[in-house]
């Protein structure tokens, strides 16, 4: 009997509570996929979240080209700012570089920065560090494994 792989692969869970923790979580969310509309901020509850479809780089490396359903949320957000995002465009698709932490002058909070390809940029001012990614559904076979032509360009947002 043949086992279907993408039924029975595990769901990722991490939590990251500073920049070591940060990185890894940046790590598996290179080359997710990311609908403007799955996008949102909650001021009330000082939360940031997305949904996306990550490029599986576990599975890649057991020759699996796969990607899943993915949700990410920040916790302890003051303040978000957003550069090359346009937010009447829903439908759009920004593809996630990475995500870094820059320390602010009071620790420990700083700056969460979510880069994407093409120069959009979101910044999350943050009281620390706290973040959740978990796969939240389906995983299917992908034609190719995300590649770069090269750097992207230095932004700068205030």
């Amino acid at each position: 009997m043949a086992v279907n792989l993408l039924e029975n692969a595990p769901a990722l869970r991490l939590h990251a509570l500073d920049s070591e923790d940060l990185a890894l979580v940046s790590a598996h969310l290179q080359d997710a996929l990311v609908r403007v509309g799955d996008i949102a901020y909650l001021p009330a509850k000082r939360r940031f979240a997305l949904v996306g479809s990550r490029f599986d780089w576990s599975a890649e490396m057991e020759g699996r080209l796969e990607r899943c359903r993915s949700g990410l949320h920040f916790e302890g957000v003051e303040r978000v700012r957003c550069q090359h995002v346009s937010r009447d465009q829903p439908d759009a698709i920004l593809d996630l570089l990475a995500v870094t932490f820059e320390p602010g002058p009071e620790p420990p909070g700083g700056t969460i920065r979510l880069t994407f390809a093409g120069g959009a940029v979101i910044c999350l001012d943050v009281e620390c560090v706290e973040a959740q990614l978990c796969d939240i559904g389906p995983r299917w076979k992908t034609a190719a494994r995300p590649a770069h032509d090269g750097a992207e360009p230095g932004v700068n947002i205030s």
